[in-house]
């Protein structure tokens, strides 16, 4: 009877591990795999503007009610391979956006968020149940500020010195993925899971919010685990008990290792535009 074993490929110069190189930055991150989430579709959410014009004219008509407009949006991660991935929205195939959106007006800023996320993402009815169904949202850091100067499309990372009354400020905030976690989009939108290496330097695809991501999440060090919670890669430098293990891949006996994921190459994941 033939046997089937497995292949353990061993370096003969293992890493030296770095000193600690973590002082003065915010706490390690942990990040959970694409497969732990669960993904769905819900009704169409259409968009309340026809056109961009009529978008600023609504602005126009808000500032002038309610001030300065108060938008969040939502930097949500986790990884797929050991490398960070963001969930966006896609809207006919060309708009990428993040979730979240401009606050109304009478909301506190961190509920009314927790609203406009749910309006986006979260399951309704009986459609999922389970662990990830009601799990809140943990709004994390501010990682961004963007000002609109004037009632135009231009948004800018800083507050031009001669601008005393923007007429929009959008907040980007890290929202660190639970274990598990239900979403549910729109069925007029996608939801994509965006690679940092495709976002990079990107702004002629993404826009120049967007494409600064990697630079707003540069300043965290991750820790990354498979679908077991074992830790299977780390930022280097990073303090951590945990160091990765061989993964086993085919064969043999239950014996305690890691088996990990399967690494599975994705159809179109190359370009970074897996629908989820």
């Amino acid at each position: 009877m033939a046997t089937t074993t497995a292949t353990v490929i061993q370096s003969n110069h293992p890493p030296i591990l770095p000193k600690d190189f973590s002082a003065q930055q915010p706490e390690t991150i942990r990040l959970y795999p694409l497969s732990n989430y669960t993904f769905g579709t819900k009704e169409t959410q259409p968009e309340e503007d026809p056109s961009v014009l009529a978008r600023l004219k609504r602005l126009e008509e808000h500032y002038e009610i309610h001030g300065m407009r108060r938008t969040c949006e939502g930097v949500l991660v986790c990884h797929e391979h050991n490398h960070p991935h963001v969930l966006m929205l896609q809207i006919a195939n060309a708009f990428f956006k993040l979730p979240g959106d401009y606050l109304h007006h009478e909301d506190e800023e961190v509920d009314g968020f927790k609203k406009r996320l749910n309006e986006r993402l979260a399951p309704v009815g009986s459609q999922f149940s389970g662990e990830g169904v009601n799990e809140d949202w943990e709004i994390g850091d501010t990682l961004a500020q963007w000002w609109r100067p004037n009632f135009e499309t231009f948004m800018y990372p800083f507050l031009p010195g001669h601008v005393t009354r923007p007429k929009e400020c959008k907040k980007l905030y890290f929202i660190q993925l639970p274990k598990k976690k239900v979403l549910s989009v729109p069925k007029n939108m996608k939801l994509l899971a965006v690679p940092l290496f495709e976002l990079y330097d990107n702004t002629a695809r993404y826009g120049p919010q967007l494409s600064a991501i990697p630079h707003l999440l540069s300043r965290y060090n991750f820790e990354f685990v498979d679908e077991n919670d074992n830790v299977v890669a780390v930022t280097p430098g990073t303090p951590s008990d945990h160091l990765p293990r061989t993964k086993v891949l085919a064969g043999g006996d239950d014996d305690g290792q890691d088996t990990g994921m399967t690494d599975v190459k994705q159809n179109g994941y190359e370009n970074g535009d897996d629908v989820l």
